[in-house]
């Protein structure tokens, strides 16, 4: 069967791979001039900058697709576990606190902070390990193609457990067992990992911090990038041929009879029952401006699903009309700024967070369409750990701050040359690491400035409202509520990546890319496919 992905993130490469390495011809479009998407790169003067993803969690996720391409972690990236995991700095308060990969260490930490925390955490964590092995087993690795995988027992005994942990926001649940409000932080912060707040955020996610609690954080060394080199090398060797500079304009495609199965109702791939049409292939344009078309059985997008609907299909193919998008949350939007600082910052650990002490307010300002002030923010440093991303004597810092998600709020830019807002923002989060870390002449030593603003996101990553990960994980926008991976009106249109199950993250991209496998392949199973991954199968029927 011929396959056609378009676009080159990690879902989409991912996605590629298996399907490849399933026997099948596999072409990737990618409108830029290297793979990524949001976990990109960029370099200048002797820093390299990751421009998305840098934390490493699931780390069985990512071993799990290495395995099923024939490889693994181990053999394609040189991990390297963060200690401490990440450093709080609180507003307010002097000193930070330290996360420790160490759980007991962790435990302690907390007890230190308010008494009798420590035993609470230890049960809030046997808590979340539960609920995230659980997730792997019969959630995460699910179309909810079949609702048979949830009457298994193991899903039935923990129903009366299931059922608050969807009712109740996670701040809430943290509340009701943390009274100082640095430790309700770090135990919902996970939550803007999801693209939502702890009050929005279902209880159920507080499986998060069993990832960086008790288990610790990872480093690729070489950076993100490396992560996206090995996955789009494994592809590539196994015979997907990847387009880059080659901007897709329409899916294209051809009416069907209204009988399903009928000789021109596309190819035997498991979709809607009554589809108006079935996919053909993809329409392209080269960075010359020349037009082609890549002929398909199965068409797999791995853009965002809005841009992929509005901008790719014609009106009478799209799943979901404008008023259903108006109802849906996007996510927030995000001002990056990539600093290359000259001298060291012992200060900062390799992943640190800066949270203010009005917490609701953060969330509620973005919530309501208002930049935050002050916002909390994030810094990497991942020269503290990699001497490759920085000259010597040298620091790579990656400030990102939450905002909305509102193109309007501007682009960004090398230097200050971004919109005035969004360097404004970058000029506000860099003063605050300075205040709050104690590095006075942070300003003084920036040697390289790149901001980046959720125009950038919209025009670069043609990103829903300049949303910085993929829509909120809220409660009607999480597991069988999330927008589906198969087209209900075109045969033979799949979807992967954040912004469809079972959510946003590299990991969540990677088991996105194993969900439309399992589509193609007619798996209605919810755990993962089985290793090794066949090197071939037999090829599923195209279309006479």
């Amino acid at each position: 069967m011929r396959v056609v992905v378009v676009g080159a993130g990690i879902a989409g490469l991912a996605t590629a791979g298996l399907l490849a390495r399933d026997g099948h011809e596999v072409e990737v479009l990618e409108r830029h001039d290297a793979p990524g998407g949001r976990a990109g790169s960029w370099e200048r003067a002797g820093f390299r900058f990751d421009t998305g993803p840098s934390w490493y969690l699931m780390p069985e996720v990512f071993d799990h697709w290495f395995r099923l391409m024939g490889s693994s972690a181990d053999r394609e990236l040189d991990l390297v576990g963060l200690d401490p995991a990440y450093r709080v700095f609180f507003e307010g308060h002097d000193g930070a606190l330290d996360i420790s990969p160490d759980r007991a260490a962790n435990v302690a930490a907390f007890e230190a902070v308010e008494p009798g925390a420590g035993a609470r955490l230890d049960r809030y964590l046997d808590s979340a390990h539960d609920t995230y092995d659980l997730a792997l087993r019969r959630f995460l690795y699910t179309t909810f193609a079949s609702w048979r995988p949830f009457a298994h027992r193991d899903v039935a005994t923990r129903l009366h457990r299931l059922g608050p942990l969807l009712g109740r926001s996670l701040g809430s649940r943290v509340a009701a067992r943390f009274r100082d409000v640095r430790l309700r932080q770090v135990l919902g912060y996970p939550a803007v990992f999801l693209g939502s707040s702890p009050d929005r955020a279902p209880s159920l996610y507080h499986l998060m911090s069993a990832l960086d609690l008790d288990g610790g954080v990872r480093y690729p060394q070489g950076g993100f990038a490396r992560v996206v080199d090995a996955v789009a090398g494994l592809a590539v060797g196994a015979g997907v041929t990847l387009r880059t500079r080659a901007r897709a304009t329409a899916i294209t495609t051809t009416a069907v009879g209204a009988r399903p199965g009928s000789a021109r109702s596309g190819p035997s791939v498991p979709g809607p029952r009554r589809p108006r049409a079935a996919v053909t292939g993809v329409r392209w344009v080269d960075d010359a401006g020349r037009e082609h078309h890549a002929p398909a059985d199965v068409v797999v997008a791995a853009a965002d699903l809005h841009h992929v609907e509005q901008d790719l299909l014609p009106p009478d193919l799209r799943d979901r009309s404008p008023a259903w998008w108006s109802r849906r949350d996007p996510g927030p939007g995000g001002v990056l700024v990539m600093l290359g600082v000259r001298g060291r910052v012992p200060q900062l650990a390799h992943h640190s967070l800066f949270f203010t002490a009005d917490w609701e307010e953060n969330f509620g300002a973005i919530a309501e369409g208002r930049v935050p002030d002050p916002a909390s923010l994030y810094v990497c440093a991942p020269s503290r750990t990699d001497p490759t991303v920085a000259p010597p004597g040298h620091e790579n810092l990656f400030l990102l701050v939450p905002v909305p998600a509102d193109p309007g709020l501007g682009r960004g830019g090398e230097d200050g040359a971004g919109d005035a807002a969004v360097e404004a923002i970058a000029d506000a989060a860099i003063d605050r690491v300075a205040a709050w870390a104690g590095v006075p002449d942070l300003r003084a030593r920036v040697v390289v400035r790149r901001t980046v603003g959720p125009g950038d996101f919209a025009a670069d990553l043609s990103s829903w409202s300049g949303g910085m990960l993929g829509p909120a994980h809220t409660l009607r926008q999480s597991a069988m509520f999330r927008a589906g991976n198969r087209s209900r009106r075109v045969a033979g249109l799949l979807h992967a990546g954040g912004s469809t199950i079972p959510g946003v993250g590299l990991p969540m991209c990677l088991i996105s890319a194993e969900l439309a496998v399992k589509r193609v392949r007619g798996d209605i199973t919810a755990h993962p496919l089985t290793e090794p991954f066949p090197e071939t199968r037999p090829a599923l029927a195209s279309r006479e």
